[in-house]
């Protein structure tokens, strides 16, 4: 590919310690460059950068972000694509907290990044991080507009009963407290992906969708617009996942600060990081779940049958809640590639017009697809997330429209 990128948008996700980046093409989808810097601030970190078929890798000590982006830059230049120089017309960041400020793509300017620092409260392991990226992006491309695009905008139009938690109202106003709800690219882009398949309309279409990764979440759409979310105020709400547990008493907490002597920080790393099926179990990969589960052992039979529980809940609670449901859809890591997942958490729901098909669902295909029976009353799909893709198209708009108002 040329070096000449006029109209490629460049993609940055950041983490606590890691980057995922992408250079595509916001149009047509078309991934120019792409890769992963991990274990950031680590003695020995790593990046690799994939282009044209091929794999660049470095390996060694990356301090801080800024290291890291540096060197992914220069992995840029030296396979063909200098970003500095070679005119890339938008950076898009993806943001995990908005708060009630931010729901739609936004143009960053020090406001902004000042804004995005400040919902740090709301998204401590999450926004820290996003903004590190925002900083150091704007440094190294000073001349590129950035636009950043919030993981909260797709479900901040929720409906108040849905998003209104039953605590004192005054307290909730003082302090930011309600369901904002995340993954919320991803499950924007499904829902028109979902439509686009089905041949249907967006605003005649009735879903629910399963985000099924590491983090996990489900919505339930009705008519284009989300009307209910497992995540809430923050993203330890919902479904069982990797390292977080999900829904969880709260009185389990307090019951942990009077008789285990836990303070926040000790809580909040037991939520975050070693809660769901890490904390169950001893990992957070589904691939070595199964291997555990195949080698009978049982507290990874658990964790499963819980988070299999878990979505199985709220697929109830999320039929009832849109009563005519026009397609159940799988997308990300887990509900991509799991076919175990899937058909354990809609079995035996044939009453519901509910079924997966074994030879569907079991079979190594790429793209969205089918994996109900033929002539099922409510299809099943497994559709592939691609939140990169999304970002590249917001950012791209909001740029080109900027350009169009002079």
């Amino acid at each position: 590919m040329s070096e000449h990128t006029d109209d490629l948008v460049l993609v940055i996700n950041s983490g606590s310690s890691s980057i995922k980046y992408q250079l595509l093409d916001p149009e047509s989808g078309t991934v120019a460059a792409s890769g992963l810097v991990e274990r950031i601030g680590e003695e020995r970190g790593s990046i690799e950068h994939r282009v044209d078929g091929r794999t660049a890798e470095h390996e060694g000590p990356i301090p801080d972000h800024k290291a890291g982006l540096r060197l992914v830059f220069d992995m840029f230049a030296e396979t063909g694509h200098d970003l500095a120089g070679a005119g890339v017309r938008a950076v898009g960041h993806r943001v995990v907290h908005g708060g009630e400020i931010f729901y739609e793509p936004t143009l960053i300017t020090d406001e902004v990044v000042a804004a995005i620092a400040a919902l740090s409260t709301l998204a401590p392991l999450h926004n820290p991080a996003n903004v590190t990226g925002i900083q150091c992006t704007r440094e190294l491309l000073p001349g590129v507009p950035q636009v950043a695009v919030f993981d909260t905008a797709f479900f901040h139009g929720l409906p108040a009963a849905a998003k209104t938690y039953a605590i004192d109202a005054e307290v909730a106003a003082a302090h930011g407290i309600r369901k904002y709800g995340f993954h919320g690219t991803s499950h924007e882009y499904v829902a028109g992906q979902v439509a686009e398949f089905l041949d249907r309309a967006p605003e005649q279409t009735n879903q629910i969708i399963f985000h099924l990764g590491n983090g996990a979440s489900a919505s339930a759409i009705r008519g284009g617009r989300p009307v209910d979310t497992t995540m809430g105020l923050t993203p330890l709400e919902g479904l069982v996942m990797g390292t977080r547990g999900g829904d969880l008493d709260p009185g389990i907490l307090l019951h942990l600060m009077r008789s285990a002597g836990l303070d926040a920080d000790a809580i909040d790393a037991l939520l975050n990081r070693n809660a769901g099926i890490k904390g169950l179990s001893g990992v957070n990969d589904f691939r070595e779940l199964r291997q555990l589960i195949d080698a009978g052992v049982e507290s990874a039979r658990l964790a499963h049958a819980v988070y299999i529980h878990r979505l199985r809940r709220y697929l109830g609670a999320y039929l009832v809640e849109l009563g005519r449901v026009d397609a159940i859809t799988f997308t990300a890591g887990v509900g991509e590639n799991s076919d175990a997942v899937r058909a354990d958490a809609l079995a035996d729901l044939e009453m519901f017009g509910i079924a997966v098909d074994p030879a569907r669902n079991t079979a190594k295909a790429r793209g969205a697809r089918y994996i109900s029976p033929v002539g099922a009353k409510i299809p099943v799909l497994v559709v592939p997330t691609n939140e990169e893709l999304a970002i590249a198209r917001a950012a791209h708009q909001v740029v080109v429209a900027g350009s169009e108002r002079g």
